[in-house]
């Protein structure tokens, strides 16, 4: 058998292909493997924001209930085998390393995140996990994880301008392509939707026969104080999570240790080093992520700052994103800006010196010199907030850990 580092190589060998969105390659590569993705039920997860986090807390919710419990996410922060998780522990490399090989020698048509996903179907078959939670990759409709059967619960936590080029140019285009995982006889929950992309939910649910639930509460008991994860602090991801929690029948007492307990690296992640420098990880990669970002960095929440001057942000993006309005909104919590280009090919990047030009910042080479700069910048007592790009959060969260990384993947 291929060790794992061979098989990535070999699995990376497809990023050429591209997204490739549709549903025709992935049915029928999944029907030649035994439909492995109606082997379990599941919650489906969709949205321009939060969707990675909801998933999180309803993996952890499901997991404190006492079912054995699958993840699916993408892209991967550090390790490709985060991924796929069995009751919050990544796939083994044995495992990993079978699984992709098995659908890359039988499917040798589909994707990169095709392929990532049908192994992730064949890992929750093979472990006869009692729910999976799947986080789309891109949109919805035509994304490799819609081949499922109806959901138990199809969750869509914000619909917001990103991917516009494959989703659309209004919310009206993009909710229609995440609205597009609502199946007959599935529950839906909705997080707080601009009244556009409401109205198109509420048409597909109407037209396939779904149930829409209200939002409920983000306290599973009313009064009582969660000692949740930081990442949860702001939006509407907590209440969507809780609510997708009580549609699947699980007690408030069980919702609330299974948020306590949930873990998100990289999601409003506030890292301590030598007791006193403080590093926020933020995976924010468009301005609706930056504008709860910006909340989090108001002295008067944070708590650890006394003002802007005791910020320093470490910024990168990619080519697509609308990185002007992401930087002005964060340029108001932080007065240092050190630019630098995620890990990823240079056509894919913004340039950090046309950042730093349009902002007034700093350029950095690479990731640990940004840290490094950011850090001189602010002092040990001061805060270093990176963000921008998930593969920028990535790369200097391996840093910061001493993590080895698989090579990241935009896809």
């Amino acid at each position: 058998m291929s060790d794992l580092k061979t098989t990535l190589e070999r699995l990376y060998g497809l990023i050429p292909r591209g997204k490739e969105l549709g549903l025709e390659r992935m049915e029928a590569a999944c029907a030649k493997l035994g439909n492995p993705e109606g082997a379990f039920p599941a919650v489906h997860v969709a949205g321009t924001n939060g969707k990675g986090t909801v998933s999180a807390f309803l993996a952890s919710i499901a997991r404190a209930s006492g079912k054995r419990v699958g993840l699916y996410t993408s892209p991967h922060l550090i390790r490709f085998a985060e991924r796929i998780q069995i009751d919050g522990v990544p796939l083994d490399d044995e495992t990993l390393v079978r699984l992709l090989s098995r659908v890359m020698d039988e499917a040798p048509d589909l994707t990169f995140f095709e392929t990532a996903t049908l192994a992730a179907f064949l890992a929750f078959q093979e472990a006869n996990v009692e729910l999976a939670v799947l986080e789309v990759g891109l949109g919805g409709r035509l994304d490799a994880t819609n081949v499922i059967p109806p959901p138990r619960v199809a969750v869509i936590t914000r619909v917001a301008f990103d991917h516009m080029d494959e989703l659309g140019d209004s919310l009206s285009k993009i909710a229609t392509e995440k609205a597009g995982i609502i199946k007959k006889g599935s529950t839906v929950v909705v997080g707080k939707l601009h009244p556009d992309a409401r109205d198109v939910v509420e048409r597909r649910v109407a037209q396939v026969g779904a149930h829409l639930v209200a939002l409920g509460s983000p306290e599973p008991i009313p009064g009582a104080a969660l000692a949740y994860p930081r990442f949860a602090m702001f939006g509407s991801n907590l209440a969507v999570a809780v609510t997708a929690g009580q549609e699947l029948g699980i007690a408030p007492r069980t919702i609330a240790d299974g948020i306590e307990a949930a873990q998100w690296p990289g999601r409003n992640e506030l890292l301590h080093r030598n007791g006193q420098e403080l590093t926020l990880l933020d995976c924010a990669h468009n301005p609706d992520g930056t504008v709860a970002l910006s909340h989090v960095l108001d002295p008067s929440i944070l708590g650890e700052i006394e003002s802007r001057r005791d910020v320093a942000l470490v910024f990168g993006a990619l080519k697509r994103k609308s990185w002007r309005a992401m930087v002005r909104r964060l340029d108001q919590v932080a007065a240092h800006k050190i630019f630098v280009a995620p890990p990823l090919s240079a056509d894919k990047v913004v340039d950090p010196k046309e950042m730093a030009a349009a902002f007034n910042g700093a350029v950095a080479t690479d990731v640990a010199e940004a840290l490094s700069m950011a850090r001189a910048r602010v002092g040990q007592s001061g805060l270093v907030v990176v963000t921008g790009s998930i593969y920028l959060v990535g790369a200097a969260r391996a840093q910061l850990l001493n993590l080895t990384a698989d090579p990241p993947v935009d896809m």
